[in-house]
């Protein structure tokens, strides 16, 4: 049991470095020399989780780049996330070891829960990472909900920070509710909240709630619509991308319209994380700190806030996994 003692932030309250490499859709292939290629170009934040399937590989990257003297470990943010199976407080440890393994680290500096969704428990040793349906060869194949209550789990979580396993730790996916009731029961208090953010999402009142209370705000997804559209969860006119404004603005700046749109979220005071599969786009998205959206841009950036959100388990899992499951209603 955690002692009885005033919250206090999780090590401390130190965001992640402003531009990261998410891992999510990079074919495990191509991670080990995409990671180690960007550490070598400057990446200092890698956003990975358990469910993405290329954590072992990611780790092979690390290695590689710290074999090599790129940078120290304690250079590097490397942030994961407990996988909604692994819920239960007998099975968080147990989670984030195998993370911690697979990456080749002896620590985690951010260990994020990566959906408020508690799902029955799969084996290590039957499958993993266990995605979201509990038995993919069932009649009819779905998700299976069990009731952990969301204290249980984080209260798990706060045992990784004293026992040196974790840095600081977090949440993904949450909205301002599930936020304070976390912060009314905490005993370490949430460092990071990962949130799908852009200029069709732009979460205006979430933002100011996480700066009020000094949660730090990655933002996923931060180019919209790009990562969704293979998957048939955003249509190729959604892209912002190809937006007038944003290429508009990109030509009135000299840059590209994803480089726009990172520093967009940069300026609102988030880190972002960006995922690409390309090598060029590694040097594009970390170009972002040698221009500045004027207060005029900004703002008519903001204006394209609409409420779309491309990553809702209120939509996609009904339609991929069988089971209909809000979270933000």
């Amino acid at each position: 049991m955690l002692p009885s003692v005033a919250p206090v932030s999780s090590t401390s309250a130190i965001a992640p470095p402003a531009v990261g490499l998410g891992l999510w859709k990079i074919e495990r292939s191509d991670t080990a020399a995409m990671v180690e290629e960007a550490i070598r170009i400057g990446y200092r934040h890698l956003d990975s989780a358990c469910d993405y399937g290329n954590e072992a590989e990611a780790g092979e990257g690390i290695r590689a780049a710290l074999n090599a003297g790129v940078c120290r470990r304690d250079e590097l943010w490397v942030t994961s996330k407990l996988w909604n199976t692994y819920h239960d407080p007998r099975h968080v440890r147990q989670a984030a070891e195998r993370s911690i393994r697979d990456l080749k680290v002896d620590h985690l500096d951010l260990y994020l829960i990566h959906f408020p969704i508690a799902l029955r428990f799969v084996p290590f040793d039957v499958r993993y990472p266990p995605g979201w349906i509990h038995d993919p060869s069932a009649e009819r194949p779905r998700m299976e909900a069990v009731r952990v209550p969301l204290a249980e789990t984080w209260g798990a979580i706060e045992e990784l920070v004293l026992a040196g396993l974790v840095r600081r730790i977090g949440v993904c996916n949450y909205g301002t509710s599930l936020l304070r009731d976390l912060l009314s029961q905490a005993k370490i208090l949430p460092s990071v909240l990962q949130v799908e953010l852009h200029p069709l999402l732009a979460q205006e009142k979430l933002l100011r709630f996480c700066r009020e209370e000094r949660i730090a705000v990655t933002a996923f997804s931060p180019l919209g619509a790009p990562s969704y559209v293979p998957l048939g969860m955003a249509r190729p006119e959604e892209s912002l991308l190809n937006h007038p404004l944003i290429v508009a603005t990109a030509r009135e700046c000299g840059r590209t319209p994803a480089q726009v749109l990172l520093r967009w979220g940069l300026q609102r005071g988030t880190s972002v994380i960006p995922k690409t599969s390309r090598r060029e786009r590694l040097r594009e998205n970390l170009a972002l700190f040698d221009f500045t959206l004027s207060g005029a841009q900004m703002e008519a950036i903001s204006s394209l806030d609409r409420g779309q959100r491309f990553n809702d388990p209120g939509v996609f899992c009904e339609a991929a996994f069988g089971t209909y499951c809000p979270i933000y209603e």
